[in-house]
């Protein structure tokens, strides 16, 4: 199982009061790094839509389709997400609450695979707002 993937889904359902291990936060932080220097999103927007606030900069959006595609979870051609990717890596402990929101939601399409990324993230968020987390 690709530790990257583990580390975004761990970071993407956990809230942050939980924290990551050393280890899992390093690689959550490389890739936040690799995302934000590909496309130049602004830290604000990440803040912001860990409350709800999904900033419609294409630079954000690119930034949530960075984040999946670094982790081979989305088609970068098309934007469609793979499901059952994303629960196949959920951790045990988290699975029950998280993966019901990752199925209702799918794999939304957008007009493009930034906002492909960006609208299922918006349903996870709207779906599961107590367990939504963006690295």
């Amino acid at each position: 199982m690709n530790t990257a993937l583990k580390v975004f889904l761990v970071a993407l359902a956990i809230p942050t009061i939980m924290g990551l291990s050393d280890e899992m936060q390093e690689l959550a932080n490389q890739l936040h790094t690799t995302c934000i220097g590909e496309t130049g999103a602004a830290e604000d927007a990440i803040t912001n839509a860990r409350n709800g606030d999904f900033s419609e900069a294409d630079s954000f959006k690119c930034y949530i389709k960075c984040l999946l595609s670094q982790m081979a979870i989305i088609d970068d051609n098309d934007g469609t997400i793979d499901v059952d990717a994303m629960v196949a890596v959920l951790p045990e402990e988290i699975q029950e609450a998280t993966e019901p929101i990752i199925r209702k939601c799918g794999s939304i399409i957008g007009a493009n695979p930034c906002d492909s990324a960006w609208l299922t993230h918006k349903c996870y968020y709207k779906e599961g707002p107590e367990h939504y987390f963006l690295i």
